[in-house]
């Protein structure tokens, strides 16, 4: 864990900072990257040292210099008071929530939120006696009506997990302060680089670094980086649960960390050209892509964010499911996996109809979620292209 950082402050770009931010070379004997450090046990040179815990570094699991690095440049990007290291995404969304509940509170939840996360909310922590209350993610200012005296945090996701809607975060967030609320968010598809949650009312912003971090499909992280109020809270709930990610995948999520801006690019202009050829197809009904004008969320998206991902989904008009799969599976260039953030393009069917509560999900046909990765966009609309005639066919 680690407050602040080394390098790479506000006073660069962003595209600056990804390259400075955490590094310190000299440190090192000269070389740009942070070491690897492997181990548990760090000795104390004196007993006062020991006892007194005076030492920068006391115990492998509560940090090393390379998960200061990350965690100094992840500051950097999202301008906190201090971030926290964990080994997965998900375990970055239960750090999160377990830092600010206790037994008989309520929390606000989006409809649309990532499914691991709403199976936490309704096993752990309704056995921890917390309750969870789904909202639409198009609410707004109107949460406010959802508002109990026990409700103690409003979880955010934008755009919504599959499908893409994009929350007024600024409005919910002043809702939720007005009434002494914390307010959480997923932040994985846009990242610090085109969302900075801190700027528009986030308390704890989280980042599921599995996935655009790291970059290329290897390594295992979350993030989690907090405001001045809700720091200590964070950084002791952390610290309680022994929670630390592997420095293998912290290396590699500084390394990935790197390349970030350019590969976010990439990946946003390549799954913009994807979208909008499949806005052009007969077997197409709709593209789920708030970055598209004309998506429902467009005008909040331009006016929040400065950028999109390559994740987005699209219905399809009513088919077979074994066309569907069909389709899929004929796809040279597009894999089938659950994640996504890497190198590589992925596609999955979904159906969250029977996840949602507080909304309906009836979209009139199948959905795909795509992943656009690094590919020649142009290889990949042949590849889609030859997909949606053998849906045809089928």
């Amino acid at each position: 864990m680690a407050k602040g950082g080394k390098t790479g402050g506000g006073k660069w770009r962003v595209a600056t900072r990804l390259v400075l931010a955490g590094r310190d070379p000299f440190a090192f004997e000269g070389f740009v990257n942070t070491p690897i450090y492997r181990g548990s046990t760090v000795l104390s040179p004196t007993v006062a040292q020991f006892v007194g815990r005076t030492g920068r570094y006391q115990y492998g699991r509560r940090g090393t210099p390379t998960t200061d690095a990350l965690a100094d440049a992840i500051g950097s990007l999202e301008g906190g008071a201090g971030v926290v290291l964990t080994p997965s995404g998900l375990s970055a969304i239960t750090v999160a929530l377990l830092s600010l509940v206790k037994s008989g509170d309520q929390i606000l939840v989006t409809d649309s939120i990532y499914y691991p996360t709403r199976h936490f909310c309704d096993t752990a922590l309704k056995r921890l006696g917390v309750e969870t209350i789904y909202y639409d993610p198009l609410i707004g200012a109107g949460i406010a009506d959802l508002f109990r005296p026990n409700t103690t945090a409003v979880f955010l996701e934008a755009p919504g997990s599959l499908t893409f809607e994009v929350q007024d975060v600024p409005a919910i967030a002043k809702v939720a302060h007005a009434r002494g609320a914390a307010v959480l968010m997923d932040n994985t598809w846009a990242t610090p680089v085109f969302f900075r949650p801190h700027e528009h009312g986030v308390d704890l912003s989280i980042q599921a670094g599995t996935k655009y971090l790291g970059g290329h499909a290897d390594a295992n992280i979350g993030t989690l980086s907090a405001t001045e109020a809700y720091w200590p809270r964070l950084k002791e709930t952390h610290g309680s649960l022994g929670i630390c990610a592997g420095p293998e995948d912290v290396f590699l999520s500084l390394r990935g960390l790197r390349t970030l801006g350019v590969r976010l690019e990439r990946h946003m202009q390549s799954g913009l050209k994807v979208a909008r050829w499949l806005q052009t197809r007969p077997e197409v009904q709709r593209v789920l892509h708030p970055a598209l004008q004309g998506d429902p969320g467009h005008a909040i998206w331009k006016r929040d964010f400065s950028g999109a991902c390559g994740l987005f989904s699209f219905v399809l008009k009513p088919n077979a499911q074994a066309a569907v799969a069909s389709f899929i599976e004929g796809l040279e260039l597009f894999g089938i996996g659950a994640s996504w953030g890497g190198y590589e393009s992925l596609a999955i069917p979904f159906d969250c109809s029977k996840m949602r509560t507080a909304t309906k999900w009836n979209p009139g046909g199948p959905c795909v979620r795509l992943h656009v990765g690094l590919e020649d966009p142009d290889d990949l609309i042949a590849d889609l292209e030859r997909g949606l005639a053998r849906l045809a066919s089928t």
